[in-house]
């Protein structure tokens, strides 16, 4: 699966470079092999560079802009020549889509990288059904579902009725909208460091609301904000699933939860 030499003719068929992220990579390789598998599903032929590291979003929300644009730059040069590149996350394809095109506005060469890159960068189930037109999915998930919208899918990339409009088409799921669905759930990658206290309380209330809704699963597109909540609800004694909403669509969620194990 991995390739060192991305295609540089385009062919018939799409050729995507998947993004895997830092935290599908460190805790949770399903996510992206979902990802491979939707992917593929739709007859797009499936590369990961080797040489792809951090999206740099750390570095660049606590502005050390110097080793940001370093990572940028890795992370351009290695998904050139590929159709599209396409991550299970809507932070760090923010991050590319949005935010790799401001940090270049003084290095022509590279900013004209970097807008090519974003024109070719999408959230996976954004792309799914934005891109290639998926309407539906052949898998089954037994269980009633709530899904939140993690920060940077909804706001920079608008992403919000493509993952609801797909879940309906899952056999034997029953999806029931939480209240504030679009509110953070306070994890916001170093925000939860820098202030605790209050991602603490913001966490709480968003498992609160998870547990209004009567939902058993709860679903999203960050793995991020996946962790961040299943981990407050291990600690609340919830025993709410917790699953990236790939991993539900590509008939992959009999694994253990992403909640199984956080203290």
């Amino acid at each position: 699966m991995y390739d060192n030499n991305p295609p540089k003719v385009r062919t018939q068929k799409p050729v995507v470079g998947l993004f895997v992220t830092c935290l599908t990579d460190l805790y949770r390789p399903s996510v992206a092999l979902a990802a491979v598998k939707l992917l593929e599903d739709t007859g797009a032929t499936v590369k990961v560079p080797r040489a792809q590291t951090c999206c740099g979003q750390p570095a660049l929300n606590n502005g050390d802009l110097k080793h940001s644009r370093q990572i940028a730059s890795q992370v351009i040069d290695a998904f050139s020549g590929f159709d599209y590149v396409v991550g299970p996350s809507g932070s760090c394809m923010g991050t590319i889509k949005t935010h790799y095109v401001e940090q270049f506005k003084d290095d022509p060469e590279y900013l004209e990288k970097a807008e090519d890159l974003a024109a070719r960068s999408y959230e996976l189930v954004s792309f799914l059904t934005d891109i290639m037109g998926v309407k539906s999915v052949n898998t089954t998930f037994d269980g009633t579902v709530t899904y939140h919208d993690s920060c940077s899918g909804l706001r920079e990339l608008g992403i919000h009725e493509q993952p609801r409009k797909i879940l309906e088409t899952v056999k034997g799921l029953s999806l029931t909208e939480m209240h504030d669905s679009d509110v953070c759930c306070g994890f916001g990658g170093t925000f939860c460091v820098k202030y605790p206290e209050i991602s603490g309380r913001m966490a709480s209330a968003k498992c609160a609301n998870i547990r209004n809704t009567g939902a058993d699963t709860l679903l999203a597109g960050d793995l991020g904000c996946l962790l961040n909540i299943a981990g407050r609800l291990r600690r609340e004694g919830d025993q709410t699933r917790v699953f990236h909403i790939a991993e539900v669509l590509a008939g992959m969620a009999d694994c253990p939860g992403i909640a199984e194990g956080q203290e």
